[in-house]
């Protein structure tokens, strides 16, 4: 197992990941203020931006959503990404050589920038076959996607190639940029045989397999001649960077808006994928040759923001809160075994699953083709339950004309009822299903109810595998109608963003009772933690220091009020305004203690020990106070 990438090298390639170039990949940024920038959020519609930027401290922050930190968690979100993924994947833009804790290594057997050299390898190889199928000799691949109504246009933007029939084409090709027969070997692009090393894809069609993050780590071939006597449909095989379990075909195209919409459609092939995003279905994906599976649960999750608080419950039509997982499929008996065995992964989601079936039993490119776009979106509006499916399927196995066949179904369908993940939804899908059986409701809950204790004896109920920990609690936003707690979070802001001018020093003068809302008292006590104001000579690694002081539920206020507008954005005002703001920050402490002393005083007598000290005290923080407002 690899280790954990050791702390200093992933706060090195949060240093050299510039944010505005990371972000401004996925949304166009424009100047807001003093080292500021907006855009539109890209996880969720809005018509005016609210999506903020900060590239001097690393931070950007949504006013819209909510969501906000640095340039690897903006990554984790928008690609789906884990935490290491998401590093690594930086590391390899910017040039930062990752090393792990323990010896670990970033991928098992592979030695240090092997990966990224596979990476360039499959990126030459998917620009070489896009050009081959402009060739007189692709005519053929050009005819199969012309019959399936894809122009050229769309081939370019799925990126769609093809493999000239000879034997080493494109190991000449890529010989000739400089890979070695171990690279392409090692990358599945090339076999070997008795008399040597050949092209694995040769007069084929080529669909480029990406990963979520926009990186080609395999290829899929579809046979296009009567002599070829290869299967139908030829994948790449499992490699370093091939996992035919752990990729999606066409998640690279549909991110963002998987993110955005809280829907994925999970159709069957690599046309079906290109049909369904051509007629208006962006968030469609395909597995590649194999069934859905665990861990293709979990990039579709990650891209959902899928968790138990995010959750939706919807039994009939309209959306789901906590987002859809549409899963389509032929409407053949193969068809319906696949969505049987997707009922199987529904456990690991809490969004809520649905199975969209042709009633002609056409796939979304047979549809698109016969009835057009149209009927391709209306075939994803007519998605129904999965688990209606399920028992619907199940009871179709039984005759229900007969007593025995109702008491049969009846045996079989409960324990797909106790199954049911959300208990709020198990009483409704029993009375459905009393309903269809024809039977008397008591009847079929007591069967629920059997079945779910003959499932709880055997331990075997369902465990979410893949679920992330549910995130804590955030603190509540403070009452922004409140001036007091209006100028503590401006003063917060104006220091975590401008530390470096000569007034924010003042700040460190502040008592820990300084902030009486206990979420920016958090955050103030963080920075008192990092040190203060005065060790703030880098201001992103002063934030981030910042940040790692902080407790879990209150690092995302820091971030929000890191990008956060301020009233003055004028260069040349800056300095002042972040004096003044602090100014009367230390000015409303003076004033708070000033009334703690003088209530004291009023408690105590004159002839009381420690009566003189504490005029003495009042003294000094009245003359404090008169100093301070008499250089404002």
């Amino acid at each position: 197992m690899p280790g954990r990438i050791r702390r200093e090298d992933v706060a090195t390639v949060r240093e050299r990941a510039r944010i505005e170039e990371i972000v401004g990949e996925h949304v166009t940024l424009r100047p807001a203020g003093v080292g500021s920038m907006k855009g539109l959020c890209p996880f969720h519609d809005e018509r005016t931006p609210s999506f903020h930027v900060r590239p001097q401290v690393g931070l950007w922050h949504c006013f819209g959503c909510g969501e906000g930190g640095d340039v690897i968690s903006f990554l984790q979100k928008i690609d789906g990404l884990g935490f290491t993924e998401a590093v690594e994947h930086l590391a390899g833009r910017v040039g930062v050589q990752l090393r792990y804790e323990e010896g670990g290594a970033p991928r098992p057997g592979e030695e240090p920038g092997r990966r990224q050299r596979l990476i360039e390898a499959h990126r030459a190889a998917a620009s070489w076959f896009a050009e081959q199928l402009t060739s007189p000799e692709a005519a053929p691949a050009r005819a199969f996607l012309a019959e399936r109504g894809f122009d050229r246009t769309a081939a370019e933007h799925f990126g769609v190639g093809y493999a000239p029939k000879g034997w080493d084409h494109l190991l000449r090709h890529l010989r000739g940029r400089g890979y070695t027969e171990a690279e392409l070997i090692a990358s599945g692009m090339l076999s070997q045989g008795q008399r040597g090393v050949y092209d694995r894809f040769r007069g084929r069609l080529i669909w480029p397999i990406r990963d979520v993050t926009g990186d080609t780590v395999g290829f899929g071939a579809r046979r296009l001649y009567e002599d070829d006597q290869g299967p139908k449909y030829l994948n790449s095989p499992e490699t370093a960077l091939y996992k035919k379990a752990q990729v999606l075909y066409g998640i690279d195209l549909a991110k963002r808006e998987i993110a955005k919409a809280k829907r994925v459609v999970v159709v069957e092939g690599y046309t079906d994928v290109m049909a369904a995003h051509l007629s208006g279905v962006p968030t469609a994906v395909a597995t590649c040759g194999t069934a859905f599976g665990s861990d293709h649960a979990r990039i579709v999750r990650r891209l959902l923001g899928d968790t138990a608080a995010g959750g939706g419950v919807q039994l009939t039509g309209g959306g789901s809160v906590g987002g859809e997982v549409i899963f389509t499929f032929d409407g053949d008996e193969a068809g319906q075994k696949a969505a049987l065995r997707a009922f199987g992964e529904d456990q690991r989601f809490y969004a809520q699953t649905f199975v969209a079936i042709s009633p002609g039993g056409m796939d979304p490119c047979e549809l698109r083709q016969e009835r057009g776009p149209e009927a391709v979106a209306a075939l994803v509006d007519s998605r129904q339950p999965l688990f209606e499916f399920v028992l619907r399927s199940t009871l179709r196995r039984h005759d229900l004309d007969t007593a025995e066949g109702r008491v049969a179904a009846l045996r079989a369908a409960a324990p797909v009822v106790a199954g049911i993940r959300d208990t709020a939804l198990r009483p409704e899908y029993t009375r459905l299903l009393a309903g269809w059986l024809g039977m008397e409701s008591p009847a079929v809950e007591r069967a629920v109810v059997t079945a779910s204790r003959a499932t709880a004896r055997r331990g075997d109920e369902p465990r979410h595998e893949g679920h992330e920990p549910d995130e804590p609690p955030r603190p509540a936003p403070p009452d922004r109608t409140d001036p007091v707690v209006v100028e503590e979070r401006t003063a917060l802001a104006a220091v975590l963003q401008h530390p470096d001018t000569p007034g924010a020093a003042a700040f460190d003068e502040l008592g820990a009772d300084a902030f009486t809302v206990p979420a920016l008292r958090a955050v103030h006590d963080a920075i008192r933690a990092a040190g203060g104001v005065a060790t703030a000579h880098d201001p992103a690694a002063w934030i981030e220091a910042v940040r790692e002081e902080a407790s879990g539920t209150v690092e995302p206020l820091i971030a929000q009020l890191a990008v956060t507008e301020l009233p003055e954005d004028r260069p040349a005002a800056i300095d002042a305004y972040v004096a003044g703001i602090v100014s009367r920050m230390v000015d409303l402490g003076l004033t708070r203690r000033i009334a703690d002393a003088r209530g004291r005083l009023q408690r105590m007598s004159p002839d009381d020990p420690g009566y003189a000290d504490a005029f003495a005290d009042l003294v000094g923080l009245e003359t404090r106070r008169k100093s301070l407002r008499a250089s404002d």
